[in-house]
């Protein structure tokens, strides 16, 4: 609980096994937390298993996909606000603290992974990659700054909170499958002018298993191609009403 607000953490997952049980037991340990939600999208191992051992709500989600399975979890979820973050122990769980802190003046805050500062050595966060998300960040921002002004360097960094009431307004407009709906949702939020802020997160090396969306340069050009059609789609679709 943050301030009379319930707050619920929904964390995708496929396949984590190896790293679910830690992250659960990591946060575990934030008292503001009222509810981890982790949604299982089709996992072959044991991770639902596990997570329930853990004490966390499993949700399963039949789509496969990144988009599916955090939309399933938020619908779900039954906080005032919503913390999302991935299975793979790459965030830290005293980040919480600083997004709870900035969504008392935000519709949405959003994790950013490119300070440099911040990323600890062996964390999937090269030069290229990190490049590739300020550059389609920027390209973001640009598309919408003189009707919001908002500052954006990552695309695609899942740790971000919103108000459910706030994704339950965007949720119309949410339809990305894969990796793409970070940015989509970023673009929906500009559409509907809802005030976002970008906080520094601190971004670690994965406990276990492989990025679903960067093994290797192709999959990320990949990726990166579907964010940018996802954006300009975003655009295309000019302002949201209602």
């Amino acid at each position: 609980m943050h301030r009379g607000f319930s707050v619920s953490l929904v964390i995708p997952a496929y396949n984590e096994e190896a790293t679910i049980a830690s992250v659960i037991q990591e946060f575990k340990n934030q008292e503001a937390l009222d509810e981890i939600i982790i949604v299982d999208n089709n996992s072959k191992d044991r991770t639902a298993e596990i997570a329930r051992q853990q004490g966390a709500r499993v949700v399963g989600e039949a789509k496969q996909g990144y988009g599916h399975a955090l939309r399933a979890g938020m619908d779900q979820a039954n906080g005032d606000i919503l913390i999302l973050s991935e299975a793979d122990g790459s965030f830290r769980s005293e980040d919480v603290n600083k997004f709870l802190a900035y969504i008392e003046d935000a519709g949405m805050v959003i994790g950013t992974r490119t300070v440099r500062q911040m990323v600890d050595q062996g964390a999937r966060m090269n030069f290229v990659i990190r490049m590739a998300n300020v550059l389609w960040a920027k390209f973001l921002q640009t598309l919408w700054f003189f009707a919001n002004e908002t500052r954006f360097t990552d695309v695609g960094c899942t740790y971000r909170a919103l108000w459910k009431k706030t994704y339950q307004e965007m949720r119309p407009g949410l339809r990305a499958a894969g990796p793409e709906f970070s940015p989509e949702m970023m673009a929906e939020a500009l559409r509907r002018k809802v005030t976002i802020v970008e906080i520094p997160v601190r971004y670690c090396r994965r406990e276990g298993g492989e990025s679903k969306h960067s093994t290797n340069y192709a999959h990320l050009t990949k990726t990166a191609l579907k964010m940018l059609g996802a954006i300009v789609r975003k655009k295309l679709e000019g302002r949201a009403i209602g």
